[in-house]
């Protein structure tokens, strides 16, 4: 493969709009042919050298475009999310047994399910699609993700325990009746395993086609259903839910280092430091996720009344330091 072949490739994803999995993409070449440049029998076939040293990718991008996606789901955004689910499913129930089809099925339970989940818990959307109802105690409420399952930055992983809220244990609950006899907890149609990772962000995007530079695929979703605020806000994803979260834990008062635990980042600091301390701030980490939890109940049962001149995620009614505060 030549730079030519690369910036070839680059270009395709690119033209069909996929900006952030052009990025990506070409993110994975560089460790890929690093590897192969150190080991046979790959390292004679690069004679001429690693070819993406001589691609740069920033003429191929949009210059608008932003390599970071820093977008929040807002709490109107996340009351309006809720009730289309709700409305979406009792749309669909009503209509006569003649005039049900896929094409205006709303989204399936389970997808619905998981994303409330991400919030709710912080998680990555693919850990979750992969997780296994024996490492979820819904009487302790308590959930481990393996190492395994949890994505790493650069090669580092670390297994996580995540300390199920009352507004995560519910969302968790109700997929137990529906997947309970399976080892997933979003187990695949043949029951073989889970369901792809990227299925809830591929679900979530084609309910948003305006947003997106592509023709309608014949036997797929291509509507907006999802779009919120009038989409004056942009597209969301599965993982802007987990950015809204920890932005929402902020907001409520939690330190950084408590967030970032929350999303099981591995902390940067001296090798010394790391092998020293061991405190894994598990009641820091269950305070903080109790306030979120509190924060979510309160938005999504309605009680929480949204104006143009609050900031949006400014609480000042509802965050009780003398309920719970972080240490």
């Amino acid at each position: 493969m030549s730079e030519h072949d690369i910036r070839a490739l680059i270009r395709t994803v690119v033209n069909r709009g996929a900006h952030r999995q052009a990025v990506s993409f070409f993110a994975d070449l560089n460790p890929m042919f690093n590897r192969a440049r150190k080991r046979q029998p790959w390292r004679v076939l690069l004679i001429e050298g690693d070819p993406t040293e001589l691609v740069d990718i920033s003429p191929l991008i949009p210059a608008d475009y932003e390599t970071e996606r820093s977008r929040i789901l807002s709490p109107a955004e996340l009351l309006e999310l809720h009730n289309r689910f709700q409305q979406m499913t009792a749309d669909y129930n009503a209509l006569p047994a003649g005039q049900k089809y896929d094409g205006i099925r709303p989204l399936k339970k389970e997808t619905q399910l998981a994303l409330w989940i991400s919030l709710g818990t912080l998680c990555r959307i693919g850990e979750l699609l992969q997780a296994e109802w024996k490492n979820i105690d819904l009487e302790r409420q308590t959930w481990f993700l393996p190492s395994e399952n949890v994505k790493g930055t650069r090669g580092k992983k670390q297994d996580h325990h995540v300390f199920l809220t009352p507004f995560a244990l519910h969302f968790f609950q109700e997929p137990k009746p529906l997947t309970g006899d399976s080892q997933w907890c979003f187990p695949n149609k043949l029951d073989d395993g889970h369901v792809d990772v990227k299925v809830v962000s591929k679900q979530v995007g084609d309910r948003q086609a305006r947003f997106k530079n592509r023709k309608a695929l014949s036997r797929g979703r291509h509507d907006d259903t999802l779009v919120l605020a009038d989409g004056q806000n942009g597209d969301w994803t599965p993982h802007d839910l987990r950015r809204t979260g920890a932005t929402m834990m902020q907001a409520l008062g939690v330190s950084l280092d408590v967030i970032d635990r929350c999303q099981n980042h591995v902390l940067a600091g001296s090798r010394v430091r790391r092998h020293y301390l061991h405190q894994d701030y598990a009641e820091e980490k269950k305070c903080a996720r109790n306030l979120l939890s509190d924060r979510l109940s309160a938005v999504l049962s309605s009680t929480y009344g949204h104006t143009p001149n609050e900031s949006m995620f400014s609480f000042p009614a509802y965050a009780t330091p003398e309920k719970r505060t972080p240490s």
